[in-house]
């Protein structure tokens, strides 16, 4: 096997210098083993040649470990120490370091404990809101300073990422893939490429597309104290990595819904639109997670060849060429409005629903207390004094909120509008828009005591909103005038408020889709 002495070597204590009594972990990918041996990593690229990526040589590996400590010291710094040799002696002794000739190049970085992987915490228990927030905040910050790659990405370079996925999803089928299926799947991306053609080559010259992570998902996240950092980026194909930002966002969306943390794919996704204001592009938000779906399903089927139960892989493959074909079929959508007072748990109900609406992952929600912070360039839950509030600046909220919900509605993505809706002009302004965009409107006002409110208030930690007690008793106090909203009882189980919006959903969009039958 090639390698095989070098992993061997690799694979003992002694060659970093440990007791004979240290354990030597060993993590094995398609691509590459890691060695983890006291306080670090090594990392060497496997002499393979795969349909996407060539490490057949020592100088093609070394190039690919010169540019793997390049690009991820972008995003994790602390974490790449560097690039080590492993060298041969005359006599055949192994050395890190050494003095000998080359025989392999390892990537050197800091060890962090298993536990600080997203992708074994997300085993154990659902992510942190705050965590999730960071994480956006990050990744919309790193998308913002990365490299302009205007002459990559595009529709072109889509549908070569396409071809690659048919062929190697070919390679599979109908051994493992139902060919129904996958000719379905692969000839709706193709069309969806197409229908979004103009799209994609107005966002590649408006500079949407930039050499990104290109392997986003949580096996290549860890926290570095309290911080998600993003590392393992795609090393071998520059290509692969240069492409639309919200590719390159999709696929840790793609990763969170696979995992049925669905709420927490919503999250990221409105945390970042509110960052980077980039609602746009989620009309090729569904050719992207299906892409990316693909991508997974031929990786899985790949290592479930040499797995000593491949079975667990085969049926993962399965569920992810499945979720492509879902991705791609889309969802309905409709313009909801939650309002009430504030502390009635408007917001919260928002963030529950919104995974639950439209296409994967779910409804875009457009909170005016999120609004208001960023219109004043400020951060999401920075506390704003009175001038923030005055009625000029109200109305400004407002009208930015409806603007977006055009553009989100025209993207084909479900939008749920989150603030207190207090006045009847507004709640009509929403109605009208509604009409105009020709899909259905669902408003709901949540209806609580003021004792209630008080408690959430009282309770609220790391919110957008500024709104205090006194605030909500002012807001009691001026009423909302006459209400055609439909009315829920804030005390109710969340499930139950669920259940019951999902049923006036369902009342409003059956003429619609029993129009597009017909």
């Amino acid at each position: 096997m090639p390698q095989q002495s070098i992993i061997d070597f690799l694979s003992q204590p002694a060659s970093y210098g440990l007791s004979p009594g240290a354990l030597v972990e060993r993590i094995e990918t398609h691509a590459a083993t890691v060695f983890l041996a006291g306080d670090h990593a090594f990392k060497m690229k496997r002499e393979v040649c795969l349909p996407y990526l060539d490490f057949s040589t020592l100088e093609k590996r070394k190039s690919a470990c010169e540019n793997e400590l390049r690009l991820n010291r972008r995003t994790a710094p602390r974490l790449y120490l560097g690039l080590v040799p492993l060298t041969r002696d005359d006599g055949g002794a192994l050395a890190i370091g050494g003095d000998g000739r080359v025989c392999e190049w390892l990537v050197k970085m800091r060890r962090f404990p298993p536990e600080a992987l997203l992708d074994q915490a997300a085993r154990e228990h659902p992510l942190p809101r705050q965590l999730l927030l960071r994480l956006a905040d990050h990744i919309a910050a790193f998308h913002g300073a990365a490299e302009s790659a205007v002459d990559w990405g595009g529709a072109d370079e889509l549908a070569r990422i396409a071809q690659g996925n048919a062929e190697r999803i070919a390679r599979y089928t109908p051994a493992l893939f139902d060919a129904a299926r996958a000719t379905a799947v692969n000839d709706a991306v193709q069309r969806a490429i197409e229908s979004q053609r103009p799209l994609l080559e107005r966002r590649r010259a408006e500079g949407k597309a930039r050499h990104c992570h290109g392997d986003l998902h949580l096996g290549n996240i860890f926290l570095d104290g309290e911080e998600p950092t993003l590392f393992d980026a795609i090393e071998f194909d520059d290509r692969l990595a240069r492409n639309d930002v919200l590719y390159d966002l999709a696929f840790l969306l793609m990763d969170l819904w696979h995992r049925r943390s669905r709420r927490e794919a919503n999250l990221v996704l409105n945390r970042y639109l509110l960052r980077t204001g980039d609602y746009a592009g989620l009309a090729a938000m569904p050719l992207f997670l299906a892409l990316r779906a693909e991508i997974r399903a031929h990786v899985s089927a790949t290592m479930a060849e040499n797995a000593a139960d491949p079975a667990p892989l085969i049926a993962e493959a399965r569920d992810y060429l499945r979720m492509a074909g879902d991705f791609l079929a889309g969802g309905r959508v409709a313009l909801l409005a939650v309002g009430g007072f504030s502390g009635s748990g408007k917001s919260h109900l928002a963030s529950a629903l919104a995974p639950l609406v439209g296409p994967a992952p779910g409804a875009i929600c457009l909170r005016s207390d999120e609004i208001r912070k960023t219109l004043l360039g400020r951060d999401p839950e920075e506390t704003l004094d009175a001038t923030a509030y005055t009625g000029a600046v109200s109305a400004r909220v407002y009208a930015e909120l409806r603007a977006r919900a055009v553009e989100v509605l025209a993207a084909g993505h479900a939008v749920i509008a989150d603030a207190v809706h207090n006045r009847p002009e507004t709640r009509r302004a929403l109605e009208d828009l509604a009409a105009a965009a020709g899909v259905p409107f669902l408003g709901l006002w949540l209806e609580a005591d003021a004792a209630l409110m008080a408690r959430r208030i009282a309770g609220r930690r790391h919110d957008a909103s500024d709104a205090d007690v006194e605030v909500m008793h002012r807001q009691v106090a001026a009423g909302a005038g006459r209400m055609t909203w439909h009315k829920l009882a804030a005390v109710r189980p969340l499930a139950e408020n669920l259940e019951e919006i999902q049923r006036l959903l369902d009342d409003r969009t059956a003429p619609l889709a029993a129009l597009a039958e017909g």
